[in-house]
């Protein structure tokens, strides 16, 4: 093992030469803007998560309760777990939503689901990011409910990687903040290829994007 690591890492130096210095500017020939106005960087998103096979969906500010409402009883979600920070006014009538304090694990599996902010949305991936803020909260009560149900403003959306890489390095740099990568709901497949979902995290994944300006 000893000799075979050796090996590898003698090949990587020899591959980077100079380039391991931290003088020697690295050539980024990728596309590292975006060129989509802002309708159709939003529909891409859209399209992109559907891709995935998770719910997304359109609605005005003034509507997101009523949407939130309708997301978490079309699942058959009636108790919500939450992090501290939601925004009060994104929790409809009619649901229990129980405020991570933090709840333990088997405390979180007994609920049915999970409401969170983001941090950005990625439309060329189709990609959901979460840095651990207020609305978001710890990883953890993303990865055990079978249902999480994210909340993306418009304006929060990129159209590429790049674009997101710069406001996310500067959260660890800063606030060493972790970052979560979600891109449709929890899914894997066996050698045969035959999927299954919720193995690493939730089941089932409903996205509402949200445009401030409409009713």
């Amino acid at each position: 093992m000893s000799t075979a690591r050796e090996l590898i890492l003698t090949r990587v130096r020899d591959a980077l030469g100079d380039a391991g210095s931290a003088d020697v500017a690295v050539p980024r020939a990728y596309r590292r803007q975006g060129t989509l106005e802002p309708a159709a960087r939003i529909e891409l998103l859209c399209e992109r998560i559907g891709d995935y096979q998770a719910q997304v969906h359109r609605v005005g500010a003034g509507a997101l309760a009523a949407a939130i409402g309708a997301a978490l009883a079309g699942a058959g979600a009636a108790r919500v777990c939450v992090p501290a920070g939601i925004p009060r006014a994104w929790l409809a009538e009619g649901f229990e939503f129980v405020t991570d304090a933090p709840l333990t694990l088997a405390q979180l599996d007994h609920l049915d689901g999970v409401l969170t902010g983001c941090t950005l949305a990625i439309a060329e991936t189709g990609t959901i990011v979460l840095s651990g803020a207020p609305a978001e909260g710890r990883r953890a009560i993303t990865l055990v409910p079978d249902l999480h149900v994210c909340v993306v403003g418009e304006e929060q959306v990129v159209e590429t990687v790049p674009e997101a890489m710069a406001p996310l390095a500067a959260l660890v740099r800063a606030q060493r903040r972790p970052i979560t990568f979600i891109s449709g709901p929890s899914a894997t497949s066996d050698i045969e290829l035959s999927r299954v979902e919720g193995v690493h995290g939730p089941r089932r994944l409903i996205v509402l994007v949200v445009n401030k300006e409409l009713p």
